[in-house]
């Protein structure tokens, strides 16, 4: 029985092996979820969007956001520890 169940399911894994996995498509959020991912308050989102500092789309009344937009957002602003700031330094100097 358990030698029947191992077969079948290596049968089946070849059989789902051999069709592409398409990427999920990423859907947007709205404000509750941006605010969550953030960790931003919905009046400082809608002054950040307003003044174009946070990516973000709007349809309508409506704002929209993409999480993995988000994130790169909040990834790009990462400060430089002195550590990388000495390491880039004797880098420019050693050129």
């Amino acid at each position: 029985m358990v030698l029947e169940v191992k077969q079948s399911q290596l049968r089946l894994e070849k059989y789902f092996a051999s069709y592409p996995v398409q990427p999920e498509e990423e859907l947007p959020i709205n404000i509750d979820e941006a605010c969550k991912v953030t960790g931003l308050a919905k009046p400082t989102i809608y002054s950040k969007f307003s003044r174009r500092e946070i990516p973000g789309y709007r349809r309508g009344q409506r704002l929209y956001f993409y999480r993995s937009e988000l994130l790169e957002w909040i990834r790009s602003g990462k400060r430089s520890t002195l550590d990388e700031i000495k390491a880039d330094a004797r880098k420019s100097l050693e050129r």
